[in-house]
């Protein structure tokens, strides 16, 4: 039941009743709706700003979590270019001046891997922050050349190392006869006199004086590419090629224990010491040729010879006395 309002009407000193017009109450009604209008704005800008709806906050608790992963993705990025930075460095600074090769050049190690169109299936689908995407993508393209890149030059260091390991084995580098008292260089190499000639001449090697039958080793690994006997000069004798420019020759020989094209190791008998050719006592002539052109064999007598040793050997080959060939 609504309710009559009266107000005192002081010219009659009477109460009288209040009369309500319809246009009354329009007006009070559109203030009320203006009021309740108005108060519903101010509580939905209060709500959005710091209330979130169940969408947004489903939305930021993504973002945060994508947030979370993009930092995780960028540390290991991070990680792995150090890696492949520290691995770069003992590339150029260790193993490849080990083997004495060349550097890999920065611009190829360093290269790009093509602009942006290389990404355009990504950019095509318009995402959001492509930017942050296709940077991440190109590192990750970036790392994966540096990584094949140093794959392929491990592949190189690894094959260098099984050269060298085959140069240093073919390398001659042991006497030939066994000279544990080194008392048997009975000649060195350079201007001798000859035991036939009676005159200074070249010597291309050195002797060792040995009984007949003394054991010959090959002073590296190699293949025997020539076995002869002349009646004068070399007699009996073997020539082996090391590979690497070394070849070595080993004369006066009484008897042959390998045959032509066959493989020798650094060590393994060839044959043993005679009195052949211009020999004028049993003895071995040993020859090193170098690229064609015959050196000092003692030079090379590093593997089973220590510093005191190689001192003694090295004296004894100096002394000019009478070669035996």
């Amino acid at each position: 039941m609504a309710r009559i309002k009266y107000y005192y009407d002081t010219d009659s000193c009477k109460y009288e009743r209040v009369k309500v017009t319809k246009w009354d109450i329009f007006l009070n009604s559109l203030g009320f709706l203006t009021l309740a209008f108005a108060m519903s704005i101010v509580i939905l800008l209060v709500y959005s700003n710091y209330f979130d709806s169940p969408k947004e906050a489903m939305l930021k608790k993504e973002n945060e979590e994508l947030n979370l992963y993009y930092d995780i993705l960028e540390k290991e990025l991070r990680s792995m270019t150090e890696m492949i930075s520290v691995l770069q460095d003992r590339d150029e600074n260790i193993y490849r001046v080990i083997f004495e090769a060349d550097a890999i050049p920065a611009s190829i190690r360093n290269a790009g891997v093509g602009g942006v169109d290389r990404y355009k299936g990504l950019l095509d689908k318009r995402l959001e922050r492509e930017d942050l995407i296709v940077k991440n993508f190109q590192k990750i393209d970036k790392l994966k050349k540096q990584m094949y890149i140093q794959t392929k030059s491990y592949d190189d260091i690894l094959d260098m190392a099984q050269e060298k390991e085959k140069m240093l084995a073919s390398i001659p580098a042991i006497q030939p006869i066994h000279n544990k008292e080194l008392t048997r260089l009975a000649s060195g190499f350079g201007m001798r006199m000859h035991p036939i000639h009676k005159i200074r001449k070249m010597h291309t090697g050195v002797d060792f004086s040995a009984p007949r039958g003394t054991p010959i080793y090959a002073t590296g690994d190699g293949t025997v590419v020539r076995i002869r006997t002349d009646f004068g000069g070399y007699g009996k004798h073997i020539e082996i090629d090391h590979g690497f420019g070394f070849r070595t020759l080993y004369a006066h020989m009484q008897e042959f224990d390998v045959k032509i094209g066959q493989s020798v190791k650094r060590g393994e008998m060839i044959g043993k010491v005679g009195n052949t050719g211009s020999s004028t006592a049993p003895h071995l002539h040993y020859e090193i040729i170098k690229d064609g052109r015959k050196v000092n064999p003692v030079h090379y007598f590093f593997q089973d010879l220590n510093e005191e040793e190689y001192d003694i050997i090295l004296k004894l080959a100096s002394e000019e006395n009478q070669s035996l060939s």
